[in-house]
């Protein structure tokens, strides 16, 4: 079969491989119609998250059931079923409280208590490195697709693939931005990042009853799509984050957001001093944009955070956050838990998906993707890949 391989940062091909199999009785085979790259695939492309061998990339997919293995009792061939991004096992102490994303059978050989760098990590995760599980992700023509029965829903005939792709990610991770911040009415959310994520985030605030959306970004074309898509307000980040939580004071009456989210993580844009910053405290990345909502956020607010942050930094503002008493929630997106309701969203038309999407390419041409949605070209927001054409 066809699938994207990452071989180191910066090399990702279409390659030739073998196809998937059945290796648990709990397992299907997916025929994969539809896949997208995620910002979280940008940390291995990038090698934030350096990978320790070949594999297939991709989290965000669906398709169509081709194999069913022997204890699969809610799926059979030719169901069409859309994807959660974590692997859950869906018995274990977490998958029962609705915390899918720390699955204690998913990932046996990486998994621990310590949430530590290279060791102690979570539940298991579609083609994110042997540190979460090592599964072979869904930018293919076939994925194997474990636990069958807790994970894959399907979906209804009468919506395309692009307008239920991002219940995989994307939008359930916008929507627990938003459900951290407690959301519920009335509320002036700031979001930083007009990524994929930062774009479902806004959408996810108006379904909550947000008073105000506003999203902050380094790049323009980026918030035109956000003001577009999302009806927001948008600020530009161009002089550093100073002006920019003066602004948010500004159209706040002087108090800051009531709820301010980190849809960026630890690779924002950054200059020279911030490299140097990073390279000095040996840390990887930066917190520039997890400190201009710690400072953009009222007294008394909720900063959520989205983006990926893999390692400890030191300058982390505590004293910051226990003289201002701001409520700090982030993590992996509990898909599990939101999937079912936000695809109701989707068949009621409370919401739409698919109109951040800007490049669909074949698979073949995979490089060029993650080249201009890294490098932001071609006003590049969201690229989805048909591993059939």
């Amino acid at each position: 079969m066809k699938a994207a391989v990452i071989h180191a940062p910066g090399k990702v091909t279409c390659d030739q491989t073998e196809d998937p199999s059945i290796k648990d009785p709990g397992d299907i085979i997916l025929k994969v119609t539809a896949t997208a790259i995620c910002g979280s695939d940008l940390h291995i492309y990038s090698g934030g998250f350096p990978p320790q061998r070949p594999m297939i990339l991709g989290h965000e997919f669906m398709g169509i059931v081709e194999e069913v293995g022997s204890n699969v009792s809610t799926l059979q061939k030719g169901d069409r079923v859309v994807v959660p991004f974590p692997v859950a096992c869906g018995s274990c102490y977490f998958c029962n409280s609705n915390l899918p994303v720390h699955c204690e059978h998913s990932n046996e050989e990486n998994y621990g208590p310590e949430g530590g760098l290279l060791t102690d990590k979570g539940g298991g995760l579609f083609g994110y490195t042997d540190l979460y599980g090592g599964y072979d992700g869904g930018q293919a023509q076939y994925v194997r697709v474990p636990y069958a029965d807790v994970g894959p829903r399907k979906v209804p005939d009468n919506l395309t693939d692009e307008q239920v792709l991002f219940l995989t990610d994307i939008f359930p991770t916008g929507y627990c931005g938003v459900d951290w911040g407690q959301v519920n009415g009335g509320e002036t959310v700031v979001v930083f990042g007009a990524g994929p994520v930062g774009i479902m985030a806004a959408k996810c605030a108006w379904l909550r009853n947000a008073k105000r959306v506003i999203i902050v970004d380094t790049v323009a074309y980026r918030l035109q799509t956000a003001a577009n898509t999302a009806n927001c307000e948008t600020i530009l980040w161009d002089n550093g984050s100073k002006e920019v939580i003066e602004i948010i004071r500004g159209m706040t009456a002087g108090y800051g957001a009531d709820v301010c989210i980190d849809a960026v993580g630890f690779e924002p844009d950054r200059n020279l001093f911030d490299r140097v910053k990073a390279l000095t405290n040996l840390e990887k990345g930066s917190i520039k944009v997890l400190e201009a909502c710690m400072s953009a956020v009222r007294r008394g607010g909720i900063v959520s955070v989205l983006g990926v942050y893999p390692t400890f930094y030191d300058n982390f503002p505590v004293g910051q956050f226990f003289d201002k008493g701001i409520i700090l929630r982030g993590g992996q997106a509990v898909v599990h838990k939101h999937i079912d309701k936000l695809l109701q969203y989707v068949v009621e038309g409370k919401i739409v998906l698919d109109d951040i999407i800007t490049h669909r390419l074949p698979l073949t041409e995979v490089a060029h993707a993650y080249d201009i949605f890294k490098n932001k070209k071609e006003d590049c927001v969201k690229v989805l890949l048909d591993p059939w054409a």
